[in-house]
């Protein structure tokens, strides 16, 4: 082969045997290439064309209206170009959950698109909630029969603890609240109670609120009342017991310890005040109710200035006792107390004729010549110094006069007429003896009656 005859690559070497071979191939592809496109060269020429597509029918020409005068003058009317409506975003439809049977994805993605509804609507079904556990629509009074005590002075706190404990409400605290809004914090009244079990807060707040009927008997001794007097007054009261005896002596205070070492009953111990015990009470708890009110009261009183004078706390007992029935008015007390201590101090007899009216049990009615003249320790007319004893239960105004009296050299003392119980004071028999001839001047004129002027 020369070279002329190569018609296969140009680079190849023609003395290189496999330089044929690969020719070769390369024809043989070449061929198979030109058979293919011939082929399908000549399947396409053997298709049919498409059937021609028949044009659309002629619709009918309407021949136009006839033309009036109007168009002919003015021309045809010239058509306004349509208004768009206004642009409205498009319509897209939210998308279907597909429910699986889990809801919670739904509550969940609820949650995302609208947390704070969601929190709202959770707040608003819990304040429903404490309203409803708060006012208790519907609750009622509760039932059966429950006692409570609420101690004195306790707190609204304490009260709702108690409550709560005893079952009679629900919630402490929510009782606290409803006292508030009540505006009852300073309303609710210690005692004992019945009450129901399950009661609502209002109907509680009702019970504790209205004051506890108080199941007590109240006694009132006054002041220079001595025992046979109060006796006469706790018989009327209905107290049960004797007072006299119960007066004598008792456990409670030993009169030895105020001076009265010799006392033969609880006279001027018997304290006056208004008391009150239990229903049905023996009158020895009126009794122990007095002699506990003299301790404290006589604790109160500085007894220095008495001491002074070598007199005992029952000296001042006694003192004190003539002088709630000697002074007319709360004014004259220590004058009348100076009087006494003066006339001790002279070795005067007292002349005080309270102390003979408690000898002879003659309290209203005027003492008779005969009275006047009984033989009686208590007889202060005849007798020098003190009497054995209190002549009735004195109040502590009176103590405290008789502890520390005017410094006065008063002596003497008569009623001053037409000043309702006020005494004229004197210092010597010429002064007195004017007073009482002035007292009986006015005593006649009033017909033989006390010319007090009250």
């Amino acid at each position: 082969m020369t070279d002329e005859d190569w018609q296969g690559d140009p680079f190849a070497d023609p003395g290189d045997p496999d330089a044929a071979a690969r020719e070769q191939r390369r024809r043989e592809r070449e061929e198979k290439r030109q058979a293919r496109e011939a082929k399908r060269a000549g399947k396409e020429a053997a298709a049919p064309p498409p059937p021609p597509v028949p044009p659309p029918p002629a619709e009918p020409v309407t021949p136009p209206p006839p033309r009036t005068p109007e168009q002919e003058f003015w021309g045809e009317p010239v058509e306004e170009p349509a208004i768009p409506p206004p642009h409205d975003p498009p319509y897209v439809p939210a998308p279907l959950s597909v429910d699986d049977g889990d809801d919670s994805g739904g509550v969940l993605d609820a949650l995302r698109r609208h947390p704070f509804r969601i929190v709202a609507a959770i707040l608003a079904l819990i304040l429903v909630w404490f309203l409803w556990s708060l006012f208790q629509p519907f609750h009622g009074d509760g039932s059966g029969r429950v006692a409570v005590t609420i101690p004195k002075g306790a707190s609204v706190s304490e009260a709702g603890d108690i409550l709560s404990e005893k079952g009679v409400i629900d919630n402490s605290t929510l009782f606290q609240v409803r006292v508030t809004l009540a505006g009852k914090r300073s309303d609710i009244y210690a005692g004992r109670y019945t009450l129901a079990s399950g009661m609502s807060y209002g109907a509680a707040i009702d019970a504790l609120s209205t004051p506890p009927v108080k199941r007590t008997t109240t006694v009132t001794i006054p002041e220079g009342y001595s025992r046979a007097e109060a006796a006469q007054l706790v018989e009327e009261i209905g107290i049960e017991g004797d007072y006299t005896k119960a007066t004598i002596r008792s456990k409670y205070l030993d009169p030895a310890r105020y001076g009265g070492k010799g006392a033969k009953n609880l006279e001027g111990f018997l304290f006056p005040n208004t008391f009150e015990t239990k229903p049905n009470a023996p009158v020895e708890d009126l009794v122990q109710l007095q002699l506990q009110d003299f301790k404290r009261q006589i604790a109160k009183v500085d007894m220095g200035y008495a001491k002074s004078k070598n007199l005992t706390i029952y000296d001042v007992l006694i003192i004190a006792s003539m002088i709630e029935r000697e002074a007319g008015v709360p004014g004259q007390r220590k004058q009348v107390a100076a009087v006494v201590y003066n006339r001790l101090k002279d070795g005067m007899p007292l002349g005080i004729d309270a102390t003979i009216r408690f000898a002879v049990g003659n309290y209203t009615e005027p003492l008779t010549e005969s009275e006047l003249a009984v033989d009686s320790p208590y007889n202060t007319r005849l007798n020098t110094g003190l009497p054995p004893g209190p002549i009735n239960s004195p109040g502590l105004e009176a103590i405290e006069a008789a502890a520390h009296p005017a410094k006065t050299d008063y002596l003497f003392y008569v009623n001053e007429p037409e000043t309702c119980g006020k005494l004229a004071f004197s210092e010597n028999e010429a002064e007195f003896e004017a007073d009482v001839a002035a007292y009986n001047r006015a005593r006649e004129a009033a017909g033989g009656n006390e010319p007090d002027g009250c």
